[in-house]
């Protein structure tokens, strides 16, 4: 935990009460964070309290902490949190170091060498998408991202595919509040059109990105999924439009699938 972290502060007061009271304070702030993320919409405190078997002013007083340290998000003028994006880092970072991640690379190694073009496994930070792994094509002509980079969600395969599959009232909060910016003249604009395209997203099972990023550049993400069923990520692969276009690109999918069945069979 950093120095200046908020949290510090009353989990160090909780310390010195004695060790249960540490294991105690501790293991709810846990608790509490791992229950919160596994939820697929945010939480009330009374929801929180129930799950965890506590007593609604503590809940309340834990959730203030951990929002003033950016573990938990509450929504605006509601008292239901969710993940924050110090949690997200926390996360990542993991996922990063883990021996999963050998495994990733391994995936998507054998895809680049399939398919010739730059492969990745990403996943949905707040409002963005955040390359967790990532393999480059050996083409020349191709665009350089690090993994632990962030792209916006609106206009890149990976990112509609999120907002397609995501649960209707989680998706209206994030639209509401994100901005459609023109990041290439085929950039969607328009809220109306996003949705629509989202519709046809949820109904085929991928993403597309026909130079709506990066002009030149065309992507395809599938969803990957844990042997529950739950959304992950997505492998996604993109190219520039000059060596393969979009149909070309939708030839790949059936790998895309393959290599996204993988990563998820690793998730358990």
């Amino acid at each position: 935990m950093e120095p200046n972290d908020p949290l510090a502060e009353p989990l160090a007061d909780a310390m010195e009460r004695g060790g249960k009271g540490r294991r105690s304070v501790v293991f709810r702030v846990l608790d509490l964070i791992q229950l919160v993320a596994a939820s697929p919409q945010p939480m009330t405190l009374a929801e929180i309290g129930t799950q965890l078997k506590l007593p609604k002013p503590t809940v309340h007083r834990l959730c203030v902490r951990l929002e003033e340290s950016k573990y938990l998000t509450r929504e605006p003028g509601r008292y239901r949190y969710r993940v924050g994006p110090a949690t997200e880092r926390l996360a990542f970072n993991a996922i990063r170091r883990g021996s999963a991640s050998v495994q990733w690379r391994a995936i998507l190694e054998k895809l680049v060498d399939e398919i010739r073009e730059t492969c990745n496994f990403t996943a949905l930070a707040g409002n963005e998408v955040v390359y967790v792994e990532r393999v480059e094509s050996r083409w020349p002509l191709r665009i350089h991202l690090e993994t632990g980079s962030r792209v916006p969600i609106h206009c890149t395969a990976s990112g509609k595919l999120f907002l397609a599959m995501m649960e209707p009232e989680r998706r209206r909060r994030l639209l509401d509040t994100l901005n459609l910016a023109a990041l290439t003249e085929k950039t969607i604009t328009s809220r109306s059109k996003l949705e629509t395209e989202l519709a046809e997203i949820a109904s085929r099972g991928y993403g597309t990105d026909d130079e709506e990023f990066i002009l030149g550049l065309v992507a395809i993400a599938v969803p990957v999924t844990d042997p529950k069923g739950r959304l992950i990520g997505a492998v996604a692969c993109h190219a520039a439009k000059a060596r393969l276009d979009l149909t070309q690109a939708l030839q790949h999918l059936p790998r895309l699938r393959g290599a996204a069945l993988d990563i998820g069979r690793t998730l358990d």
